[in-house]
């Protein structure tokens, strides 16, 4: 029958026939056989199976083989013996190898037909032992899915007792060996149902012995902890995770995260690993086991760990939200990890430049599923936006993509935060370093934040950008000078030619930083400003003087030609400076005056003093609200006796040989208070003293403040600088000692700007103290910013002639109307009244948060230059002449208001830059505008005008010689030569980098950062940083691997 079965299969009939023959050696089964009859057609089956050149053939052993097993069972039995089973599964069959899942089948299929006889049992002793040598042997998955199958059907193969430990073991690290490289859906699909198998076979083992469980865990976190660079393990070991009991999770998270054995760099694999775990499919609970260690590592303080994790997976995880079938698990984890992550935004603004397209595909497909993500995902940002305020840049295009979902209210927001973070203690971690890629495509440099040093870097970058100041630093001649000017110019030159996306002005911040300063505490850039322009003043006058004392000694100075120096210096504050040549460079560029009457009510005398200024800080005007919160503003005033300008927050040390007193922010040039007989012409520019102070306060204070559609008052520079202007009745607390009355008398005090700067720095004074709770608090008022500013300026010849500061005694009922007149010279009143002096926004400096010992600073800035010929039409006096009644205030209606807004509708598309820290970007004129209306706690604090219509230029240099980079001048050698230096170093750096990430990703692929990050970058900064797209791929089937 065997001959008649082969010479039949192999023949080529037609295949109908050939299965009706089939059926009758079938049905001849029944018939008796002898033994040498049987194993001749248990051989030919055999070979048929294992070795049949079709699925006909291997179908026909199949069925033949099984109807003469059942029927010639002891034959069968005897066949299919020990010595068999154990030549199939250690050498083959025949040309077959032992690693065929044919083999596996086959005997799969003999031990079914066995089932009921005596000598299974010695099969299955057999098979214990050789499936642990299988395992051992890391089958692969199609393999090892076979092999689970026969497990399944028959446990009495799985290994017992101390083997039963080993198998799950080893069955585990062949798990982690597995790999698919296909990218076809049919195999991915295969893939995962063979892995899925042998998940199962696990779970029904851990149940059956529970006693493997803990070892099989074990094993599994050896797997995913190797830190073998030549190992990776594989993702299909997720396929475990859902079948861990959730109730062991609390125990074994402990047990893994105090186990003093676990190194970091383990620990860091692992966590990476389990991350990675969230694009497999099928698994269930790999976000609760992520989120738990996560958990359990913040509660050891094992911050470094979650901060390289974090930073290392962030972009892995939000890339994982396209897919649905790990989407829940993959925000579940994308959540904690960013809400936990609360020191640095460096985390949220790595997934920040792939949200817009992730949230524009799921709001054009419709579906209900993706909208219910979408709000999940809005009130996810809206919290980390509301936490990481200060970068309109990055925030504005999301705002605008996610303004149709709903916001989550401030209390829930804060709630949300508070319930997740796990450290604050974060500038000190090694790991928070600012990871830095190439030059940002403005060709600008950021500023490296060195620790709570943002305040200092908005500073320096409206600085720089002030073109003519810019130009003026560097082109000074300093060599072998160790000045603060010094390290000014070296910072401008690095800013201005260095490779470095960033750059560390370390050894500025700590020659410039005042003394009262706490090292990495958030300061009030204001108070820095004022600091750092007076050190750059006194320490020039110090030098002039020092060099006029001894010229031959050039720069270098012993300590009593320093001493000398600063004594000369001072003689040299107490006379006026009247030409450019002997003013200080800060006087040049900032300095203006600032002339101050004092009028005493009570006997008329009047007090004049002129001051020097470097910048102005505008005071609100009290509202009801705000004086429900007792803000001081008289601070922001020059009081009467000490004649002081404007005021720091605070008194601190003096730093010598500077002569500085932070409770002053100007230079004061003229102090000496003499009397004169008579008041003097400019002081009666209009009808009477008494016509001048009654109805300019009028205007002023009651003046109504233009009305936003929504009712609320919005406030504009101008009216904060008409404010500053407006004259003042000095009473109660506030009144003025009167020498001529010999007692504190009610006062009008009345400023006049006699002398405007190049540059005009405003300060806008946002922090007031509370005196009813003893806080400062930060007035958040939207103030809007014009482009286009007119000064009002007093310049006349009589008081050009006057060197000296004056009061006078005099009776007021003598100076009535005529005496004016006479007093008043003939055809001078044009002469008299104020000149409109023109000014454009330069430079903006916005403080982000609620309180200024904290929050965030950051800058808006354009290069402008003082000869813009756009605007020289915009200035003729006639044009500009402001009604009599408005005296030497700025008008709301005046004609320069249509001038403004043409010029901002033409610098809408004009560049200008947003300096925040490390980054720069691109930005416009409309976002500096809107910043507050769209980030409440985003405030414009600090502005920098330049004046237009000035020829200042820096003497002896021309910029049409070749040698000058736009505009700038050329460089000193010393100074060119340090930059050359550094960015030969830059590149090395960069090749080094290079050549470490490209080791790294050839040896393992979660031990590398997105973007060419490394660990070798400048210090941390508490700006952005840029980060990288996604990865994975999409099938048919939406798999994710």
């Amino acid at each position: 029958m065997d001959k008649i079965l082969e010479g039949l299969v192999s023949s080529s009939h037609p295949l109908p026939l050939k299965r009706v023959i089939v059926r009758k050696v079938v049905e001849s089964a029944e018939h008796w056989l002898d033994e040498a009859q049987c194993e001749a057609m248990f051989d030919l089956t055999t070979r048929l199976i294992l070795e049949g050149q079709d699925l006909f053939q291997r179908k026909v052993g199949h069925q033949v083989l099984e109807a003469y097993a059942r029927y010639h069972r002891p034959e069968f039995e005897s066949f299919f013996n020990k010595t068999f089973v154990l030549g199939l599964l250690q050498q083959g069959y025949h040309s077959l190898d032992r690693k065929d899942v044919a083999i596996l089948d086959y005997i799969h299929n003999g031990l079914k037909l066995i089932i009921s006889c005596p000598s299974v049992l010695d099969l299955f002793s057999l098979l214990q032992v050789e499936v642990l040598r299988m395992v051992c042997e890391r089958p692969e998955p199609q393999l090892c899915a076979r092999l689970s199958d026969l497990l399944t059907d028959f446990v009495q193969c799985i290994p017992k007792g101390k083997l039963s430990i080993t198998f799950c073991q080893q069955l585990v690290r062949t798990i982690g060996h597995f790999q698919c490289v296909s990218t076809q859906e049919k195999e991915l699909r295969e893939y995962v149902s063979q892995v899925t198998k042998v998940s199962n076979l696990l779970q029904n083992i851990w149940k059956a012995e529970p006693a493997t469980l803990l070892p099989s865990l074990q094993e599994v976190f050896a797997s995913i902890s190797s830190t073998d660079a030549s190992f990776e393990p594989s993702v299909a070991l997720a396929s475990l995770v859902q079948h861990i009991p959730l109730q062991m999770i609390t125990v074994l998270i402990r047990s893994l995260t105090t186990d003093p054995n676990v190194k970091d760099a383990s620990m860091t694999q692992a966590l990476c690993r389990m991350i990675d775990w969230l694009s497999w499919p099928l698994a269930q609970h790999v976000d609760t086991w992520v989120i738990a260690l996560l958990k359990g590592l913040a509660a050891v303080q094992k911050f470094t760990i979650l901060i390289d994790v974090t930073l290392l997976k962030i972009e892995l995880v939000f890339n994982r939200l396209w897919f649905p079938l790990v989407r829940p698990g993959a925000l579940a984890v994308l959540s904690h990890m960013l809400l936990s992550f609360q020191h640095s935004p460096e985390a949220f603004h790595l997934i920040v430049p792939h949200v817009l397209n992730l949230v524009h595909s799921f709001k054009s497909d419709g579906l209900t599923s993706s909208t219910a993500f979408l709000v999940q995902l809005t009130e996810l940002i809206h919290c980390m936006m509301y936490h990481y305020s200060g970068f309109p840049d990055l925030y504005e295009p999301i705002l605008e993509a996610i303004k149709d979902f709903p916001k989550p209210s401030e209390e829930k927001i804060k709630l949300i935060l508070n319930q997740s973070a796990w450290t604050s203690q974060s500038n000190t971690l090694a790991s928070c370093l600012s990871r830095l890629s190439g030059k940002s495509e403005t060709g600008k440099t950021g500023l490296i934040n060195l620790g709570n040093t943002c305040y200092m870097n908005s500073v320096i970058q409206a600085l720089f950008m002030a073109t003519d100041f810019r130009r003026q630093v560097l082109s000074l001649n300093l060599n072998g000078c160790n000045s603060l000017m010094k390290k000014l110019q070296h910072l401008f030159a690095f800013l201005a030619h260095t490779q470095r996306e960033a750059y560390a002005p370390r050894i500025f911040f700590e020659a410039s930083r005042p003394p009262w300063f706490t090292p990495r505490s958030q300061q009030d850039c204001s108070e820095y400003l004022r600091f750092l322009l007076d050190r750059l003043h006194e320490e020039e006058k110090i030098l002039k003087a020092q060099s006029s004392y001894k010229p031959s000694d050039g720069l270098r100075f012993s300590e009593a030609s320093l001493q000398e120096g600063a004594s000369k210096a001072a003689e040299l504050t107490e006379t006026p400076c009247t030409s450019d040549t002997e003013k200080t460079l800060i006087e040049r560029m900032f300095g203006g005056k600032l002339q101050t009457h004092v009028c005493c009510l009570n006997c008329r005398s009047i007090s004049q003093k002129v001051e020097a200024f470097t910048d102005l800080s505008l005071a609100f005007r009290p509202s009801s609200s705000m004086e429900d919160l007792s803000f001081q503003y008289s601070a922001s005033l020059p009081n009467a006796q000490d004649g002081g300008l404007m005021r720091a927050s605070g008194p601190g040390p003096s730093e010598e040989p500077v002569v500085y007193n932070p409770a002053t922010a100007a230079f004061v040039c003229d102090s000496v208070v003499h009397e004169i007989g008579s008041p003097p012409d400019e002081f009666l520019c209009t009808e009477n003293t008494s016509s001048v102070s009654n109805e300019s306060t009028k205007i002023l204070v009651n003046k109504d403040v233009p009305q936003k559609p929504g009712g609320e008052n919005t406030p504009s520079v101008t009216d904060l600088l008409n404010y500053f202007l407006a004259p003042e009745i000095l009473t109660g607390d506030n009144q003025y000692y009167c020498e001529n009355c010999a007692s504190l008398q009610n006062a009008e005090k009345t400023m006049q700007i006699t002398e405007e700067p190049e540059y005009l720095i405003l300060t806008l004074l946002r922090f007031s103290y509370d005196q009813k709770y003893h806080v400062r608090r930060k007035i958040l008022d939207n103030v809007s910013l014009p482009l286009f500013l007119e000064l009002p300026v007093k310049r006349t010849t009589s008081f050009s002639s006057l060197s000296e500061s004056w009061s006078v005694d005099v009776d007021f009922n003598d100076i009535s109307e005529n005496l004016a007149k006479k007093l008043k010279p003939s055809r001078t009143e044009e002469a008299f009244c104020p000149k409109l002096v023109p000014y454009l926004l330069s430079s903006v400096v916005v403080h982000s948060g609620i309180s200024s010992e904290s929050g965030h600073y950051y800058s808006y800035a354009r290069n402008i230059t003082g000869t813009e010929s756009s605007y020289e039409m915009c200035h003729q006096s006639e044009t500009l002449a402001l009604a009599p009644s408005q005296n030497h205030f700025i008008g709301r209606d005046s004609p320069s208001a249509v001038i403004e807004q043409d010029l901002e509708n033409k610098e809408m598309s004009k560049e200008w830059f947003l300096f925040n820290d490390s980054r720069v970007t691109f930005t416009s004129f409309q976002s500096v505008q809107k910043i507050t209306s769209r980030f409440p706690k985003d405030t414009a604090y600090v502005l920098l005008y330049k004046k237009q219509n000035s020829t200042y230029g820096v003497s002896g240099n021309n910029p049409t010689n070749g040698l000058w980079v736009n505009g700038d001048p050329p460089l000193q050698k010393e100074l060119m030569d340090a930059i050359t230096k550094d960015n030969k170093l830059y590149l090395q750096e960069q090749e080094l980098n290079a050549r470490a990430r490209a080791l790294q990703a050839a040896s393992a692929s979660c031990s590398f950062r997105p973007n060419g990050f490394d660990d070798n970058d400048p210090p941390g900064s508490c700006g952005p940083t840029g980060g990288g797209g996604g990865g994975g791929f999409n099938t048919v089937g939406r798999l994710v691997f």
